[in-house]
């Protein structure tokens, strides 16, 4: 598809695809893990490891997070209904190996993007101390109503 991409250059649409194609990612596993992926990576945050197994300091395997920032040792996990009763071991796995973990369900998704974002902003590096407005006090927990208002969640800068 790439090359395709590449070989139609002027057609219409084709930025809009090529956008598409630097967003997609293979490794993800489920719609919900997609939604969160893509709700950070256009916020403006750096972009997430996908299904990376981890292992403890005795390369024994602890788990396999949905999202990984390597450099934090910061796990993400989508929790939907089916697994958020079965993966409590692994979650505990993972933080008494020293990772941080933050879990995230449907209603985080997409009900309150901002806050999302900005609670994994917190653990970036990159991320923190920006002037942003997004990182005053106003408007951050607002539950975003409307499928326009979830789309336009403000940028970290780096």
């Amino acid at each position: 598809l790439n090359k395709w991409i590449a070989q139609h250059a002027g057609y219409r649409g084709i930025e809009r695809l090529r956008r598409a194609m630097n967003l997609a990612e293979p490794a993800t596993e489920s719609p919900m893990e997609t939604r969160l992926r893509l709700l950070l990576v256009l916020a403006g945050l750096p972009r997430p490891q996908v299904q990376v197994p981890l292992y403890d300091d005795k390369g024994q395997f602890i788990g396999r997070p949905d999202l990984y920032y390597p450099a934090q040792r910061l796990a993400l996990e989508y929790d939907g209904a089916i697994h958020r009763d079965t993966m409590t071991a692994d979650h505990n796995r993972l933080i008494n190996a020293g990772y941080r973990l933050l879990r995230f369900t449907a209603a985080d998704v997409l009900s309150n993007p901002d806050s999302l974002v900005l609670l994994v902003a917190h653990d970036l590096p990159a991320a923190r101390g920006l002037d942003d407005a997004r990182f005053d006090d106003r408007d951050l927990f607002q539950v975003s109503s409307t499928r326009k208002q979830r789309r336009h969640v403000g940028r970290v800068r780096h």
